[in-house]
């Protein structure tokens, strides 16, 4: 049987572009010879002093499995791996940071004792599909830049790294698949994953299960439900591994998977996200192009405003200039006034930054802050008061100003 490329465009995209962001090459170089490998030894330490090792020996026949998954996958890079005494159920996997040094999977005893041969084999694919996937290489580098965590992140790159972690499970998933070609198992696993429950034993048909989430998945694509967090949430992996399994070609999978990026794309539910977003790219337009072009410095502000809620803000930007932009700012307006009337003061507060993000306030940019303030009902006094609070939080004047 010939299977579909278990790699997504979109995954792969935005990991080139994170690791190129953060100048991949450069920084592996110096963090390989800044660091010692202690993180190796660490986990070592861990795995062989608190869990047991599957091997050929002591449990032949999970080691045949996981050697049989890893053959089935080409994956050929060493790999541990383990089974951890934990009432959760989960499975991890990790990869070593010393090149040709064994990786680790490690999964737990309660996943374990739920699985049957087949969701087992689901289960160390997708753990084997992430070393593939290269996803640890990726986390280490992320977390190496930005040592203080996630909130120290600029907004962009964390909204990009979030959806990236979200995209990379279903393409483990897809490694699953491959490591078991049972879509069955597949499902039963998802489902067992998130209930805790043996399924199989209570009688519960696949069929059944697969049905039930195309109701759930109703919600998410056309009732606004959101999915955050490092995992897509259960109803889309569902959908998408039956989608990978049945597609008979790479372009009718990239068509059905299609509404279900669009549920992991969604930066939330918010009614007023996408007038809000319309906002910050028409009023950074105007404002930025009232002394007669936009700068380097303005666009940047717009781009990094509308990053918190586009994955491609320079896309939805290139969208924007090709319509007429003054109609599509006067409608944002309306339409965020008749959602939340107090919202006027954050409207021309954007504006005001925009003003002042090259640095150089001029008299018809000011003229144009005022015109918009009292549009929007504010007072002379008002405006002011605003406008000032911005001058002395952010302005920072050009220093050839002062040649």
């Amino acid at each position: 049987m010939k299977y579909l490329n278990p790699e997504l465009p979109l995954e792969k995209h935005l990991q080139a572009q994170i690791y190129n962001a953060l100048q991949g090459d450069v920084v592996n170089f110096v963090q390989k010879y800044c660091e010692d490998n202690m993180e190796d030894i660490l986990y070592r330490s861990m795995m062989d002093g608190s869990s047991m090792k599957i091997d050929e020996v002591v449990m032949g026949d999970l080691y045949k499995l996981c050697m049989d998954v890893k053959a089935r996958l080409g994956f050929d890079e060493p790999v541990d791996f383990y089974i951890t005494g934990s009432s959760e159920i989960n499975a991890w996997s990790h990869a070593s940071k010393e090149p040709g040094k064994p990786h680790f999977v490690n999964i737990y005893s309660a996943l374990y004792e739920l699985l049957d041969e087949d969701e087992l084999r689901c289960v160390v694919g997708h753990e084997l599909g992430h070393l593939m996937n290269r996803d640890t290489e990726l986390t280490r580098l992320v977390g190496f830049v930005f040592p203080g965590g996630f909130e120290t992140m600029p907004v962009a790159l964390r909204f990009k790294f979030s959806l990236e972690m979200q995209l990379r499970e279903l393409v483990a998933d897809r490694y699953g698949y491959l490591a078991c070609g049972n879509l069955d198992a597949c499902v039963t696993s998802d489902f067992k994953l998130a209930s805790g429950l043996d399924l199989t034993k209570m009688g519960v048909k696949v069929s059944d299960l697969l049905a039930k989430n195309e109701e759930t998945l109703d919600f998410f694509i056309n009732g606004g439900g959101i999915s955050k967090g490092t995992h897509p949430v259960q109803p889309i992996r569902t959908q998408a591994i039956k989608l990978f399994a049945t597609c008979q070609s790479e372009e009718e999978l990239e068509k059905a998977m299609e509404p279900l990026l669009q549920i992991i794309l969604k930066s939330g539910a918010n009614p007023m996200d996408p007038p809000m977003s319309i906002f910050l790219a028409t009023a950074g337009i105007i404002a930025a192009r009232i002394d007669g072009e936009v700068k380097k410095e303005e666009y940047e502000h717009i781009v990094a405003n509308l990053s918190a809620s586009h994955i491609f803000p320079s896309n939805f930007m290139e969208w924007i200039m090709q319509q007429d932009v003054e109609q599509l700012f006067i409608k944002s307006v309306n339409d965020l006034i008749e959602q939340s009337p107090t919202i006027r003061p954050g409207l021309l507060q954007y504006i005001l930054e925009m003003i002042i993000a090259d640095r150089e306030i001029q008299e018809n940019e000011v003229n144009f802050v005022y015109n918009i303030g009292q549009q929007l009902g504010m007072t002379v006094k008002e405006i002011s008061q605003l406008f000032a609070a911005i001058i002395q939080r952010y302005y920072s004047p050009s220093l050839s100003a002062l040649d």
